[in-house]
């Protein structure tokens, strides 16, 4: 089994930047796609950014593009989500999430069946 532990939020003025990390501990072998989700109060869950683990290929919300990315370290185990040009909008509880099985579909929240614990991070203006 996968465990996902997130870390590196916190509160930041706008323009500023943030860098969260999710290390995946356990059966790493089985994950196909890790991806980032957020969560503002009284919001649904939305989608990031996603990376397929073995190719590298990232995928991101239009409203993230040019200011965030997301990388991997295999030799870790662990994503990265690189925030740069924050918003007070970007305000939410950031939750790393993997799949353990394929799915073509990598920005959809219940293509993922496991979850990290969040981290929350605060873009004040």
């Amino acid at each position: 089994q996968v465990q996902l532990v997130e870390s590196g939020g916190g509160l930041v003025q706008a323009g500023g930047s943030l860098r969260l990390s999710c290390a995946a501990s356990g059966r790493t072998f089985g994950t196909y796609a890790m991806g980032w989700f957020r969560q503002a109060p009284g919001m649904q869950r939305e989608f990031v950014a996603a990376i397929r683990w073995s190719a590298g290929y990232t995928y991101y919300a239009d409203s993230v593009k040019g200011r965030f990315t997301m990388s991997r370290d295999n030799a870790k185990n662990t994503v990265y989500l690189q925030m740069n040009s924050l918003k007070p909008e970007d305000t939410a509880v950031y939750y790393c999430a993997a799949q353990t099985g394929y799915s073509q579909d990598i920005t959809s929240k219940p293509t993922y069946d496991l979850w990290g614990q969040g981290t929350q991070v605060t873009v004040s203006s």
